[in-house]
């Protein structure tokens, strides 16, 4: 009689722990290489760049993956976007003294990676893939993480959540900002438009969510006509959501983001032909400027910032988090899987460059992953 509820009870325990999402991401990873690489490649690499069945006048993604990148995405956007806002209001970031350690932390944790970046490609095309090795991918860091155990103290864990969120906000920021193509102004308008109904909504205490999703399909639509990337109106949107929906809106957005629509752009951002031999592809500027940005430049930016925090007195670690944890947290912060992959769609608009900046955020992710699990492992406590 007690099997069902104890199934039922392990199933949704398994859903919440990002140790099975982290999982899941890789195996969706390995069966896209597998089969891109085997003897299945032409028709799987082809399946993503399927032309969509929607009319051309109506301005459309024009392909599977567009829709996947720009469609499906933006709803992972939201999510990202509903957990800073919770972050900010009501979390680890509600007050600048909470949020200064993981706010300087992820300063450094950018710019170190980004500097690194373009000291191995300073001129030329591949600069544009600098903002690649920005980012920290929540749910395999804190994945990883966790496989570690006790070792860890509980301050790691929340750090690295409150850095990984800033991350994600800095890598929505530089995605509006800096990869945002010429914008057609009809359409910046009618966005703006949207998000004044979005505000006006929220000013009149408009609660429940489904008067929300309206307009915020259009404004969805106005951003991918108007040259800023589509993804930014998950973001937009989450910030007009009331705060009392926004744990149920989690809630209901988890299953479908984290077990459909990434592992979806797990399968199809990871349908990479490898090149043979394979060194050379990681050995390439690009590949290896990637690398060298989150294996080296995430913990080193992430360590001195910091460290000149607390020397200026400006703050001052938790106690049970010393210099050797924080350092074991910035290694496993190069793990940059999900925004990175997709930041590499945004930086170069051939295939090749891609498939070149992918290929080293997988390689910087494994690594980080590794050396971060050995760290922790022989670390003395």
């Amino acid at each position: 009689m007690s099997v069902l509820p104890t199934a039922r009870s392990w199933f949704n325990t398994l859903l919440h722990d990002s140790r099975s999402m982290g999982i899941l991401l890789i195996c969706c990873t390995a069966i896209s290489l597998l089969l891109a690489n085997g003897p299945l490649q032409a028709p799987w690499l082809q399946a993503w760049h399927l032309a969509s069945p929607a009319p051309s006048f109506l301005h459309l993604p024009p392909t599977a993956l567009h829709w996947i990148n720009d469609g499906l995405m933006a709803l992972f956007f939201l999510l990202a976007g509903l957990e800073i806002k919770r972050e900010l209001r009501a979390g680890a970031l509600a007050t600048a003294q909470r949020a200064l350690l993981p706010a300087l932390a992820a300063l450094g944790g950018m710019i170190c990676p980004a500097l690194l970046f373009l000291a191995v490609n300073a001129g030329g095309a591949l600069r544009h893939g600098w903002a690649i090795p920005i980012a920290t991918d929540i749910a395999f860091s804190l994945g990883i993480l966790s496989l570690v155990g006790k070792r860890v103290p509980p301050s790691v864990k929340i750090l690295l959540t409150a850095l990984a969120i800033i991350d994600d906000l800095g890598a929505i920021l530089t995605i509006a900002i800096f990869y945002t193509d010429s914008l057609h102004w009809m359409y910046v308008w009618s966005a703006g438009g949207c998000l004044l109904v979005l505000f006006l909504m929220n000013s009149y205490h408009v609660q429940r969510f489904r008067w929300y999703v309206l307009p915020g399909l259009i404004l969805w639509y106005c951003m991918f006509n108007s040259g800023i990337h589509a993804t930014v109106a998950g973001v937009l949107l989450a910030f007009f959501v009331p705060l009392p929906t926004i744990s149920a809106l989690e809630h209901k957005l988890h299953v479908p983001v984290n077990f459909m629509i990434m592992p979806l752009f797990a399968l199809a951002n990871t349908a990479i032909l490898f090149p043979h031999p394979i060194l050379p592809a990681i050995m390439h500027p690009l590949s290896a400027a990637v690398i060298a940005g989150l294996v080296i430049g995430k913990p080193l930016g992430i360590f001195c910032c910091s460290w000149l925090g607390v020397q200026a007195k400006l703050l001052a670690l938790p106690a049970d988090l010393g210099w050797k944890h924080l350092l074991g947290m910035g290694i496993m912060a190069g793990i940059g899987f999900t925004m990175s992959i997709f930041l590499s769609t945004l930086a170069f608009a051939d295939t090749h460059g891609q498939d070149i900046a992918k290929i080293g955020v997988m390689a910087a992710s494994l690594l980080a992953g590794i050396t971060g699990i050995l760290y922790f492992t022989f670390l003395k406590k």
